[in-house]
């Protein structure tokens, strides 16, 4: 018997844990280098299906702070696909002495953003200047 007297079946059936993750994130790469783009809008070069990629990937679905993480793999996907999808298990004591575990998968769809240096890079003989005009007038406007 636990806490609150209740099984965890019924206890998982009137708690649910994961409700405040985000299961769908949509997560910016660069096409011309690769990187991934981090939380802070900068750019980090990653291998695939790293421990590197693993925590920048944890730290962009909102509600994860919430929860504490037990456990996260990367779940095999098609390259072409543009997804990754991690399988995350988190735990959240719902009462007094009563901790419960949830299980799930979150997807990462890949979309196309390219990062400052590429964008330096493709821009070409281009430059980036602030110019303030003056002009004495007798007229008030």
């Amino acid at each position: 018997p636990n806490a609150v007297f209740m099984c965890t079946n019924c206890l998982q059936s009137e708690h649910d844990i994961g409700a405040g993750v985000a299961k769908q994130v949509q997560q910016n790469t660069c096409r011309g280098c690769g990187r991934f783009e981090r939380r802070d809008a900068s750019w980090a070069e990653v291998e695939p299906e790293s421990k590197e990629l693993l925590a920048l990937l944890l730290r962009k679905p909102r509600g994860l702070a919430s929860v504490r993480l037990v456990d996260a793999s990367f779940i095999w996907t098609e390259p072409h696909s543009r997804r990754i999808k991690l399988k995350v298990t988190i735990q959240k004591e719902v009462a007094a002495a009563a901790v419960l575990q949830q299980e799930f998968i979150i997807t990462f769809v890949l979309s196309n953003k390219q990062c400052t240096t590429c964008q330096r890079r493709e821009a070409k003989d281009t430059w980036v200047a602030l110019v303030q005009v003056r002009q004495k007038v007798p007229h008030k406007r």
